[in-house]
């Protein structure tokens, strides 16, 4: 085989791949485990298919795999509202970029440490579901707290304490159990073969 079909093989592998992985975390996105009445809601591991695909081909693909990850999550804010929650045509556009395109993308960077071990690997797992939570809470405190029934939701006039709560409620246990999750498979020898790491 020549080295021109190998690399072709492995562009293939690699779109069949992301496909699969953002298939997974979209059909994980929908089983909720808990939804707050508020709003949000904590989801079974949606970003962990898009953390280990990121861990597998580094951050460039894995910002890509993620975006289309974000468009199909904006598709599903539609489906839930979007456009019936009273926001001004420039809170929507900021809602979408920071709560959309923004937070979902963002979750591509957990590869960034890829290439420094165990410890690296959780590092970006963290951290990208981490930065993922700045983006909703940059949108909480600038956008949400006047919209009416969620920042009626709580009893404070800080609209970034309110954010930070609103946030922190559902953001605080996906960080936690994705992270958990990562490394129990990460410490599976067949799992990091799968993804080409080498602990």
């Amino acid at each position: 085989m020549s080295q021109s079909q190998k690399t072709k093989n492995s562009k293939t592998r690699m779109l069949v791949e992301g496909a699969m992985m953002v298939a997974l975390a979209t059909v994980l996105s929908y089983i909720r485990i808990f939804k707050f009445p508020w709003g949000g809601s904590i989801t079974l591991f949606s970003m962990l298919p898009i953390v280990l695909f990121s861990l597998k081909y580094g951050v460039k693909q894995g910002l890509l795999c993620s975006f289309v990850f974000s468009l199909i999550q904006f598709g599903q804010g539609v489906t839930d509202g979007l456009f019936g929650w009273g926001l001004t045509a420039f809170m929507l556009v900021a809602c979408i970029l920071l709560d959309y395109l923004g937070a979902y993308t963002v979750i591509g960077i957990a590869g960034l440490f890829r290439k420094k071990g165990f410890a690296g690997w959780i590092l970006g797992t963290a951290l990208a579901v981490f930065i993922r939570f700045l983006f909703h809470f940059v949108s909480g405190a600038a956008i949400w707290h006047s919209s009416g029934k969620l920042w009626e939701a709580f009893s404070t006039e800080n609209e970034w304490l309110y954010s930070f709560l609103y946030n922190g409620a559902y953001m605080l246990p996906e960080l936690v159990m994705t992270v958990v999750a990562a490394y129990i498979l990460l410490n599976l020898k067949q799992v990091r073969n799968l993804l080409d790491l080498e602990a």
